[in-house]
């Protein structure tokens, strides 16, 4: 039983997505921050002097009613600069560990080619001894 959840665990999809899982949710405090405290601001600036941000409300006056763009702009944002971060720090790292990897397997192999059979063998002398 354990040795079946272990052969899971060792797989490299389980093991590259809880690295990615973990690495994402530590890195978006840092972009969140970021976004909060230099985009966000920025955004608002493009909505006019008025200190809710880039939108409107839809009914005049009711705060419950106001369309956030800036919001939405700032979250997409967060997605492009967290997915970045993931792919260019965990994901080309993995895929170039692999690779490499499978090249050591590709040059064991070749290295253990199976010995030629007794019959193989007999073959060839023989037709070494027909030439002579």
């Amino acid at each position: 039983m354990l040795q079946g959840f272990k052969d899971f665990i060792m797989r490299g999809n389980v093991v590259d997505l809880a690295v990615a899982v973990v690495i994402g949710g530590a890195f978006t405090a840092i972009v969140t921050a970021f976004s909060d405290n230099l985009i966000n601001p920025l955004i608002a600036a493009l909505g006019g002097s008025d200190v809710s941000g880039l939108g409107f409300h839809v009914i005049s006056g009711n705060p419950a009613t106001f369309l956030d763009f800036g919001a939405v702009i700032t979250a997409a944002i967060n997605f492009l600069m967290i997915a970045a971060v993931v792919y260019f720090v965990i994901v080309m790292p993995m895929n170039k560990m692999k690779e490499l990897q499978e090249r050591r397997r590709g040059i064991e192999k070749e290295e253990e080619a199976p010995a030629p059979t007794d019959v193989e063998l007999l073959t060839e002398i023989r037709d070494l001894l027909q030439k002579s």
